[in-house]
């Protein structure tokens, strides 16, 4: 098979994976298949992308349609604020449905549930010391469009998580964050779905 017959054929294989989901809301086009990126993902994260991207399309959507509908009847669409609105509205949120699809195509979706290790990997939930606060700290190392520290969720980018990977119980770990150097004891690493 020559170059652009072999990636048609690849192509072909993605989108019959891809459609076997009914639950995939996005589509597969040649420029995101060829150039994605891998970027992991827990499926807690991929799930909730979904639910996001679903919401977008079956609800904002609609909501803006009848909006650009509404705007319509006030008149002269050159001079018409309300039209405008609506129309920068709707770029916005195509803009943003646009986003999640890349996202869910490139994403390597990881499930936790199935995750084993007594090291800190990608979807570890580990619990920590902070040697300099004396408080106890839970993360879980998720990817960057999943992380939420109010959650708990960090982003395996974060410094924390990279300075944890591949440590184990008992190790301490010394971070340079952009607050200044932190230091912490691993108490605990477990997997959680």
């Amino acid at each position: 098979m020559h170059g652009s017959e072999g990636n048609r054929m690849w192509l072909s294989s993605v989108f019959f994976i891809a459609s076997i989901d009914s639950s995939a809301l996005f589509t597969f086009t040649e420029d995101n298949a060829l150039n994605m990126e891998k970027v992991p993902m827990t499926r807690q994260g991929y799930e909730a992308l979904l639910e996001k991207l679903k919401k977008f399309k079956t609800v904002d959507r609609q909501k803006i349609i009848k909006e650009i509908e509404v705007a319509r009847g006030f008149g002269d669409l050159s001079e018409n604020a309300e039209y405008e609105a609506a129309k920068e509205k709707q770029g916005l949120i195509e803009k943003q449905i646009k986003d999640l699809e890349q996202k869910l195509t490139s994403a390597m979706i990881i499930d936790t549930r199935t995750l084993n290790s007594d090291k800190v990997i990608f979807g570890a939930t580990v619990r920590l010391e902070d040697l300099d606060r004396d408080e106890k700290i839970l993360y879980q190392i998720v990817g960057a469009d999943e992380a939420d520290v109010d959650q708990g969720k960090i982003s395996i980018h974060s410094p924390i998580a990279r300075a944890l990977i591949g440590r184990e119980e008992g190790d301490d770990v010394q971070v340079r964050t952009p607050g200044g150097l932190r230091n912490y004891t691993i108490l605990g690493i477990s997997f959680k779905g």
